[in-house]
């Protein structure tokens, strides 16, 4: 099935004006959340959508702001966990009256295709936001208001949601599932009186707007000519935020759940120096580019050197894109290829490379090939991110056991020492260590229980589930 974790924006502007070109400019700005394809809703339109970067359709900006003109929009960048990079999956997707963009994964729907009339379920081609929209919208004709339908809607869906909507009678809404999986923030614009709504913060700067706060878990906010109208549709005492987030995902600009998001990296090398002080080390050096600040705060916590021994080529086809989020395993290497090692900076030094995570293992090999070739005479690896051993049903792209470098395969239980001491002999690494849920959450400013730590922990209670592991092979369908 189509599962998303994505970029979202909706923007309301009370004054009547026109907000595209701040939805267009919001999106380019969420582009690290998604790369394959992206669009805009207006009331009374069907969506546009285009595949690729938003910023490769520039020619068409000035076309799109006339044709689109509206007060009222939401806009989507789209990064896939499963299904194919096509229009058809692109969002923002309308039903009925009622166009909604999604940033998250729906783990069961199968179970809530069965619920929405019409909707022939389909592995390879059917979008769980598209399976939402239409029970949401099922429901919303039984029970009047999307904030009833809502409250319904959490109780038979298993997963993350952030839903933007805007409907035909020009009113913009956001909602955040009850747990808080994935981030959503409000901002508001002085000058033009507009009130947006975003995954991240950093989507309100770009367009001159002021966070004002986070949308709380279970809220479903409403803008319209009214204002800025709120009700909490589901109450829970305690939410279960990515961790993934504020170590790789999210912006280094934005601020999430009250941290900015660099400081919170930075803060994570630092205690990652302390659980590692590997104090032989001639030099310590980032993978580019979200990897950056935990390096240096590993650096300055050690006394050690902090370098740039790797850039990447950012006029290549691929360079500039992030690996992680592409969908096939060959673009990702294609991306990794263009990570070039500056030899005079690593030749014949102990090099600790400081990395946001460690999932296929894919970078991580190819990384350290290209500092044997550079010279490097010992190698260390530390990874921000807790050892990454189960699949996520809360919309980040390892949905499946056999492609994550730390499984076995052979259904015996293994200790964590000896789950890291393969994955350092499979990337070719002299030392490798990981980093632990309590040690990045006490970084972050969090309790490690309002944290998702599932994909490492392997424990579901926060979803409500006991997952049946599957094949990515047999997930999509194939």
């Amino acid at each position: 099935m189509v599962k998303e974790n994505c970029g979202v924006v909706g923007i309301f502007s009370l004054d009547g004006a026109n907000v595209i070109p701040m939805i267009i400019d919001s999106l380019r700005a969420l582009q690290h959340r998604g790369q394959e394809a992206w669009g805009i809703a207006v009331p009374k339109k069907n969506p546009h959508k285009q595949l690729g970067l938003v910023s490769s359709a520039v020619s068409e900006f000035d076309k799109i702001t006339r044709e689109y003109a509206s007060p009222a929009a939401i806009g989507h960048v789209r990064y896939s966990t499963i299904g194919k990079s096509n229009l058809e999956n692109a969002q923002p997707l309308k039903v009925k009256d009622l166009c909604i963009a999604h940033n998250g994964t729906i783990s069961n729907v199968e179970e809530l295709a069965g619920m929405v009339g019409g909707c022939t379920f389909t592995p390879q081609n059917v979008s769980d936001t598209l399976v939402a929209a239409k029970r949401l919208v099922s429901l919303m004709s039984e029970n009047g208001k999307l904030g009833s339908a809502l409250s319904i809607l959490k109780n038979e869906m298993v997963g993350s949601f952030c839903f933007t909507f805007v409907t035909d009678d020009n009113a913009v809404y956001a909602a955040r599932d009850p747990m808080g999986f994935r981030p959503m923030v409000i901002g508001y614009r002085k000058d033009n009186n507009s009130y947006i709504v975003a995954s991240e913060s950093v989507a309100l700067a770009a367009v001159g707007a002021q966070l004002v706060r986070d949308v709380k878990p279970g809220e479903l906010v409403k803008i319209s000519e009214s204002g800025l109208e709120s009700e909490i549709f589901s109450e829970s005492k305690v939410p279960a935020h990515c961790s993934f987030e504020f170590t790789y995902f999210a912006h280094p600009s934005s601020i999430m759940e009250g941290s900015n998001i660099y400081m919170a990296r930075k803060r994570i090398g630092q205690f990652l120096a302390k659980k590692f002080p590997i104090n032989d080390a001639d030099i310590v050096i980032p993978v580019p580019d979200s990897a950056r600040p935990a390096a240096l705060g590993y650096a300055q916590e050690l006394g050690v050197p902090f370098e740039e021994g790797l850039l990447k080529d950012r006029y290549s086809r691929k360079g500039p894109l992030r690996s992680f989020i592409e969908p096939h395993q060959a673009d990702r290497v294609e991306i990794n290829r263009w990570i070039i090692p500056i030899t005079q900076v690593i030749n014949d030094k102990h090099v600790v490379v400081v990395d946001d995570s460690l999932v296929r293992g894919t970078s991580s090999k190819a990384i350290i090939k290209a500092l044997r070739r550079a010279g490097a005479r010992k190698i260390s690896m530390v990874i921000t991110f807790p050892p990454i051993r189960f699949p996520c049903y809360a919309g980040i792209d390892f949905p499946s056991q056999d492609e994550l470098v730390t499984f076995m395969g052979d259904g015996r239980e293994y200790t964590e020492g000896e789950v890291t001491e393969r994955v350092r002999q499979i990337i070719g690494a002299d030392f490798l260590g990981y980093n632990d849920a309590k040690n990045l959450a006490e970084a972050v400013g969090m309790d490690v229980n309002s944290m998702c730590f599932t994909c490492s922990s392997g424990n579901y209670s926060t979803l409500g589930i006991k997952p049946t592991f599957k094949s990515r092979a047999e997930i999509k369908g194939e």
